[in-house]
């Protein structure tokens, strides 16, 4: 059986209020350290993971290495097709700068993502084929191990959308707040998610 250990970087600038941060390379806050300290020893605690893959983005690499550092994992790598949706133009626009410049696209994009393609960017269906790629990396080399993933909101949405067999037009059922822990099982093909977004080894925030 695989045990995937989902989870998402710590706290970086742009997420309050929100910008479309994509592939803007932005450092971990105080805040975020700290989150991800808090979750490497919470995963620490209760799992043995034997690799951490992360999004070639700083702030996941920077929270996977507090992850594996808690863990005593040697085994850290980067996995491209982990990295964030590519927002193209609209790339660190607020959304009420988006809303004000493209409100029809805007609109479509918070009432059906499924049919957008961000100007310059990705759709929602690149992002699920290379969430799908990551999945497949993952079982065939990892088939009897548990393997932590740190990745972005977005690609834990796609990630979370597969295993759970929804459509892409769900994508904004489902959160994944900073440093939240999710945890699936797969084994012969099935899958289990035994746990989504748990997020009560953080401090408070909101």
């Amino acid at each position: 059986m695989s045990k995937i250990i989902l989870t998402r970087h710590g706290h970086v600038e742009g997420i309050h209020p929100e910008r479309f941060r994509g592939r803007m390379e932005l450092p971990l806050t105080d805040l975020g350290r700290e989150q991800a300290a808090l979750t490497g020893a919470r995963i620490a605690a209760e799992w043995k993971p034997t690799h951490v893959y992360t999004s070639p983005m700083e702030r996941c690499r920077k929270t996977g290495e507090a992850i594996a550092t808690a863990c005593g994992v040697a085994n850290i790598a980067v996995l491209e097709d982990l990295n964030d949706l590519d927002y193209g133009a609209w790339q660190w626009k607020t959304h009420d700068d988006a809303r004000a410049e493209q409100p029809a696209l805007y609109g479509l994009w918070r009432s059906a993502p499924h049919l957008v393609r961000f100007p310059n960017g990705e759709s929602l269906q690149d992002l699920v084929g290379r969430t799908a790629n990551a999945l497949r990396f993952v079982l065939e080399r990892h088939a009897l191990d548990t393997v932590v993933l740190v990745a972005h909101d977005s690609v834990n949405r796609a990630f979370m959308l597969q295993t759970l067999e929804q459509p892409l037009s769900a994508y904004w059922r489902l959160r994944h707040d900073p440093c939240g822990i999710t945890e699936i099982d797969i084994s012969n093909g099935e899958t289990e998610v035994c746990r989504m977004n748990e997020t009560a080894h953080l401090p408070r925030t909101r």
